[in-house]
Formats: structure tokens, C-alpha cells, sequence
């Protein structure tokens, strides 16, 4: 049985949204992690030291959130927390070496996953699909939202018309 809105463009985006985090999810499950930890990680990678604050701003979390999240993987020794010198309210956020290899994992799981999800897709289709999620996550956020902003960051500045069909991840 077909779900009622089953031809609509949003909820074939839930739908792949969806098994795409479970893909992700349970791929992470097999590296002792939990969904959202593993951009805390990749957000550290090349020995950047944030604080709560930067780190909640660019998770879009609120800084409990963050807190909660940094104290898990602080207890399995992924990240150290210390105190900003001269400010001991500020904290701050490090990799440990063991949180940086298990960043590199990530990359690997991720692109695994990403392989997987645009199977099919030749380096045309997938930066237009890349570009046409950016424009309707534009339209959600609004056009004076940071989220918004932030989307039109777009690293595919050639013409879509003229990339070469690859099958590799682009």
C-alpha cells in the first residue's frame, strides 16, 4: 500500500533522509558511536580547538545539547575538554589522537555510504541533486537565516552542463 502523499517531492526526501541516517547510523554503531557525535568529530579534525559555543553554533545545536554530547566522547577519551586560560568559564574542545583516527573512519564510512546513496548518478545528476537540495533547503531556512546562508556555500562552481560523467563521488 502506497502512502498517500507518496508522490510528493518532500516525502521522497523524508524517505531518503531516513535510510540514509539509518545506513549512516548503523554504520556507526560499528565504531562506538551515535548519530550526530561523528560531526563533533569531523568538526575537530586538523587539530582544531573549539569552544561549547562555536562547537553548538555549528551543529545548530542549543549548548546543552553540545555539552551532553562533548561529555560522551570525552568519556570514551575522543576529545578532551580544558578551560580557556585567563577565562576559566570558557571551555574548550580538542581531538584526542584516538578521536582524531576515529574522524578518519568517518571519512571512509561516509563516502562508503555516499557511494552507495548515488549509486547510478553520473557526476551530472550529482551535482545538480546537490545544487536542487540546497535551493529547497534555502527555501525552508529562509533567506535571513545563518542556515541559509551557510547553504550557499557551493563547492561545484563549474557549469553543471559541462561536467564530465564520472561514476566516482564528486
Amino acid at each position: 500500500m502506497k502512502h498517500p502523499v507518496a508522490k510528493s517531492v518532500g516525502w521522497a526526501l523524508v524517505h531518503a533522509a531516513r535510510l540514509h541516517r539509518t545506513r549512516v547510523g548503523e554504520r556507526l554503531n560499528g565504531l562506538g558511536l551515535f548519530p550526530g557525535q561523528e560531526q563533533v568529530l569531523q568538526a575537530l579534525v586538523g587539530g582544531k580547538t573549539l569552544t561549547m559555543g562555536e562547537l553548538a553554533s555549528l551543529l545548530r545545536v542549543k549548548p546543552p545539547t553540545a555539552s551532553k554530547t562533548i561529555a560522551r566522547l570525552a568519556a570514551q577519551g575522543l576529545v578532551q575538554r580544558a578551560t580557556e586560560p585567563g577565562d576559566a568559564r570558557i571551555v574548550v574542545v580538542r581531538l584526542t589522537d584516538e578521536g582524531a583516527r576515529r574522524a578518519a573512519s568517518i571519512d571512509n564510512l561516509w563516502n562508503e555510504v555516499e557511494d552507495d546513496l548515488l549509486r547510478g548518478f553520473d557526476n551530472k545528476d550529482r551535482k545538480r541533486l546537490r545544487k536542487l537540495l540546497r535551493k529547497a533547503a534555502r527555501n525552508l531556512a529562509g533567506s535571513s537565516s545563518d542556515e541559509g546562508e551557510s547553504l550557499d556555500e557551493d563547492p561545484d562552481t563549474d557549469d553543471i552542463e559541462e561536467a564530465p560523467a564520472i561514476a566516482s563521488v564528486g
